[in-house]
């Protein structure tokens, strides 16, 4: 359904669906008891200033009754937010599609206490088009390539390649081979989501050499739910997950004997690249979700999740010739 209300500051119109019955005579009424805790001076102001509006941008007042309206749309008040100190980098820029470098920690769409904050917002207010839409998601905590449709004429055409899987995405993850502070070293992932085994260095090093190998199995994630959960039944998520070097971290954990993995994800599952890392005993080193879930803590931006989307590759569907986008950053504990 189209928003009677364009884009403003790089953020989309909330669109409310609004009761038909209720104890409420008004649609200002309902959305006192719903809202009025936060600032019901505010939103009477609304009303006045008719930045209520209905279907086809018709405003509503204080006396607008309940059920005149099913949909009503409004622009939600912006919170204060902290500047994430990282920038996004434009990898390819044309009419129809923009490639994006995400950072680690920046959100790839507004929710929660990132509006402003985000790497869809950031970019509409960068390249002046409120009409970029995502093709796909990047957890705020994975680095990497991004893709935005720029036109909404075109942009059909590009998500029928992620609907009909034909897109090709390369991740990169670094894993620990040895014990060190704040490392899950060799802890396995269960698929009750305990984690009481260890793998030992002799058992990780065997794993790694039975490479390339694809691990399978059945992932759920239900809403309001952290992490992504593991189910007994046919295997609905996939990754291909090769080795692609051993040596020693420069980063943060300089001197630890560290490896690189290579992901070829064969679905796009939840978190799926991580818990597939972690039912190995290959946790992805700073993830604090898996194998075990870490307390809530303030972001540390010197301790990323070592996750990148390194590659993603297609044939466009407007010029039938092959295209490819990697990043360009690098794991700060990359051997």
């Amino acid at each position: 359904m189209l928003s009677p209300l364009p884009v403003r500051n790089g953020v989309n119109a909330t669109r409310l669906r609004v009761p038909k019955v209720g104890p409420w005579d008004t649609v200002a009424d309902y959305l006192l008891e719903r809202f009025g805790h936060v600032d019901p001076d505010g939103l009477m102001r609304r009303f006045d200033e008719q930045e209520i509006v209905g279907l086809g941008g018709v405003p509503l007042n204080i006396n607008t009754t309940l059920g005149e309206h099913e949909f009503i749309w409004y622009y939600r008040s912006l919170p204060a937010e902290t500047p994430i100190p990282f920038e996004a980098k434009i990898l390819h820029q044309d009419e129809h599609l923009i490639a994006l470098d995400k950072p680690h920690f920046l959100p790839s769409t507004p929710g929660g206490r990132f509006i402003q904050e985000s790497a869809l917002v950031r970019l509409r207010n960068q390249v002046g088009n409120p009409d970029l839409v995502p093709m796909h998601r990047l957890d705020r905590a994975t680095a990497g390539v991004i893709l935005f449709a720029a036109n909404p004429q075109t942009r059909g055409a590009y998500q029928l390649l992620f609907e009909n899987r034909k897109i090709s995405k390369k991740y990169q993850a670094v894993v620990a081979l040895e014990p060190g502070t704040g490392l899950e070293t060799g802890r396995v992932l269960e698929a009750n989501g305990e984690h009481p085994n260890v793998r030992t260095a002799q058992e990780l090093n065997a794993l790694l050499q039975s490479m390339p190998l694809v691990f399978e199995n059945r992932m759920a994630k239900l809403k309001g739910q952290l992490r992504s959960s593991v189910e007994e039944g046919v295997p609905n998520a996939q990754t291909k997950i090769s080795l692609g070097a051993i040596g020693t971290s420069k980063g943060h954990h300089t001197g630890l004997k560290v490896a690189m993995m290579d992901l070829d994800p064969l679905s796009g599952k939840t978190h799926q690249l991580r818990v597939h890392l972690a039912s190995l005993g290959l946790g992805i080193i700073n993830d604090a979700f898996y194998p075990r879930l870490w307390d809530l803590a303030p972001d540390d931006y010197s301790r990323p999740l070592q996750l990148l989307a390194h590659t993603i590759s297609f044939t466009d569907p407007l010029t039938g010739k092959p295209r490819s986008f990697s990043s360009q950053q690098r794991l700060i504990e990359a051997p």
